[in-house]
């Protein structure tokens, strides 16, 4: 796997894994008792964003350890 195909590779699964990891720990305005008018009861108070890039970022690195360990052992073609 040559270097642009390990960076848009790590790119796609890091995006994934953002997805993946943004709804963990995620509490609405409803569940605090917190409710701003003119909003929904459903919108989330406080996302930690900072927090949800790191855990991607370690669960997109161990993914893409994975899939680099299977192009590098010729178990899968890229």
């Amino acid at each position: 796997m040559d270097i642009f195909t390990s960076i848009a590779s790590y790119l796609i699964i890091w995006w994934i894994s953002l997805f993946l990891v943004l709804p963990i720990g995620v509490t609405t305005q409803q569940e605090d008792g917190n409710v701003v008018k003119g909003s929904v009861k459903s919108a989330p108070t406080n996302i930690n964003f900072k927090k949800k890039m790191i855990m991607a970022s370690i669960v997109a690195f161990v993914i893409w350890s994975v899939l680099l360990a299977l192009v590098l052992f010729k178990i899968i073609k890229l």
